[in-house]
């Protein structure tokens, strides 16, 4: 029992914390022996590129967002805004429509009354694509003024298939637990792509931002939960690098309630699920090497393994503590120690959770009501999966700035 409990925390230890040090230091060995890899010096490569935008029933943000992308510092004859409306009721197709028709040639439309799913409009978009590379971006988010030119100097380098942008949540201090504990994530995550960028390849494009060369996209089943890690780890694993930029980042506010975000969790969780099983070949490392290291670090053990091995942690503790086994006084006090540790964890997200809902927000409470929040949902996301309840249409989620928008 104590052998598979040690081996449980050390899975869970290298999964939040052990493979962010030992990617850092494999990085630091790669710079030392091969040097930092080399970006154009200037903004001469601006070749042309179609800004693609799922838009259902984006009405509210599609304003801001126009202005947004007509702000980006790249040039105008080298860049094409493509909308996808389809299936919209909100007036957003018509909006649109008559901008374009008004004389704005930057604008194309993709409309239609059915609403086939996110993923199945991205396959119909990408048939209207004649420029060399493509950017996805979401409505309701804003680019800094360089994300065009700094995604797209990557591919001066014919070995690179894709460019992960950086998400970033806007959080006020006045933030939802959830909200702000979403921020906390993110900023590791970002750390993480980073390094795993430097070291081989992005193990996973966030849909808020990303770019890839037009003709290695290859259709999504359009039942895809997650279509931009897909996408971006098709590329991976047909030998293109990912690159990660942090200079190109999308902006946008964190879920409106914890139940907003739960749904979200779940349904990326569900995602994960599946995109495992559809990736399996990635898992043959005597093929894909680094790939598949960086994948199952990064990807399948926190999708897939921690998320199970916490409770499983919390009962063979809790076993050993009850003398399940007999254990020297030395190795006894020791799991008592852990069992109070875990308990007075879980107890701090618990307590989280309970003030979030009476709009009382404790900054100390945040990580340990995140992490437990998000393998909660990793779980009901496997349960999702398990159930098949898979389709590529979903609710769209409400975000922080929803409220605002609503009075």
């Amino acid at each position: 029992m104590q052998l598979f409990l040690l081996l449980c925390l050390a899975v869970v230890a290298y999964t939040y914390v052990g493979y962010g040090i030992v990617i850092t230091i494999l990085v630091a060995l790669r710079r030392w022996i091969k040097g930092r890899r080399p970006l154009p010096a200037d903004d001469s490569y601006s070749p042309p590129v179609t800004l693609i935008i799922p838009a259902y029933n984006e009405m509210d943000c599609l304003p801001a967002k126009l202005s947004n992308s007509r702000a980006l510092d790249y040039p105008a004859g080298q860049l094409r805004f493509l909308f996808v409306t389809e299936g919209s009721t909100d007036g957003s197709t018509a909006y649109l429509e008559a901008l374009r028709d008004a004389g704005d040639s930057q604008i194309s439309v993709l409309g239609g009354t059915e609403r086939a799913g996110k993923v199945a409009a991205m396959n119909q978009a990408m048939q209207h694509v004649s420029t060399p590379l493509v950017v996805f971006s979401d409505a309701n988010t804003q680019l800094n003024a360089r994300a065009i030119r700094n995604l797209v100097r990557h591919f001066y380098d014919e070995g690179v298939g894709a460019v992960a942008g950086e998400k970033r949540i806007e959080v006020f201090d006045t933030e939802a637990a959830a909200g702000a504990g979403e921020g906390l994530y993110w900023k590791y995550e970002s750390y993480l792509k980073r390094k795993d960028a430097e070291l081989h390849t992005v193990v996973g494009a966030a849909g808020e931002l990303f770019a890839l060369r037009t003709r290695l996209y290859e259709p999504v089943e359009t039942d895809t939960l997650l279509d931009d890690f897909m996408i971006s780890l098709r590329i991976a694993g047909r030998g293109y690098r990912v690159e990660y930029e942090p200079e190109a980042y999308a902006l946008e506010r964190p879920s409106f309630s914890i139940v907003e975000e739960k749904k979200r969790k779940v349904r990326i969780a569900a995602g994960g699920f599946q995109s495992i099983r559809r990736l399996l070949y990635l898992l043959n490392g005597f093929r894909y090497g680094w790939l598949t290291f960086q994948y199952v670090s990064h990807r399948v053990l926190r999708w897939a393994v921690t998320p199970f091995l916490l409770p499983l942690i919390w009962l063979a503790n809790l076993a050993l503590v009850l003398g399940i086994e007999p254990l020297s006084p030395l190795a006894y006090g020791f799991w008592v120690l852990l069992f109070i540790g875990q308990c007075a964890f879980y107890g701090a997200a618990w307590l989280g959770y309970r003030l979030e809902h009476r709009q009382l927000r404790v900054k100390v409470l945040f990580v340990p009501f995140y992490f437990t929040f998000m393998n909660g949902c990793a779980i009901l996301g496997f349960q999702r999966y398990w159930r098949g309840n898979t389709s590529g249409i979903w609710e769209k989620a409400r975000r922080a700035n929803d409220l605002q928008l609503a009075k």
